[in-house]
């Protein structure tokens, strides 16, 4: 397992060890001790899965604010997607700033979001299933959101016509949100 740091501060790609012979493949995909030499430390008490049928679908972007924020570490088994995350740290240098990182199944990479930054991906692929874990669990008294297409944010999502939901086709914008991060 290997661990680099992303742009914005806090964000971590990680790059998972498949060690396969004809039977298959085993693959170390979370190490507490990995992830402490890092300077990483979560206590994850949940883990979600998602199934995504088409290609162009658009998650996003999701988050929960205090005291029921969560960080995520998350991951493809099947398929791939182009991953966004969007810091919303007020004090932060890279406020409203996003980045990206394409995963999928082959490529065995993860992602680690902390807390304070909101969440999104487009599938590029169809039949994707996305794992990821979470630090607190979900709550939808703090469930919140930012608009996919925030012109503020700008980000690329490299799909022509993407499949939503109703909820995040009405998410409000950036510069309606007053961040408790």
């Amino acid at each position: 397992m290997k661990i680099t740091p992303l742009k914005l501060a806090g964000t971590f790609e990680i790059v998972l060890n498949r060690i396969g012979d004809s039977r298959g493949y085993f693959v170390e995909t979370f190490s507490r001790r990995i992830f402490a030499e890092n300077d990483i430390e979560a206590d994850w008490v949940q883990d979600n899965e998602s199934l995504s049928v088409e290609c162009g679908i658009v998650r996003g972007l999701h988050f929960q604010v205090p005291p029921m924020a969560q960080a995520k570490l998350l991951r493809v088994l099947q398929g791939q997607i182009l991953d966004f995350f969007v810091d919303l740290r007020k004090d932060s240098a890279t406020f409203g700033k996003w980045d990206a990182v394409h995963l999928s199944a082959e490529n065995q990479k993860a992602i680690y979001i902390p807390r304070g930054f909101a969440h999104g991906f487009a599938t590029t692929s169809e039949n994707v299933i996305v794992q990821y874990k979470v630090d607190n669990p979900y709550s939808r008294e703090h469930d919140r959101g930012i608009r996919w297409n925030d012109p503020e944010i700008g980000i690329d999502w490299q799909v022509g016509q993407p499949i939503l939901s109703e909820k995040d086709a009405n998410l409000p914008f950036l510069k309606d949100f007053v961040s408790p991060f």
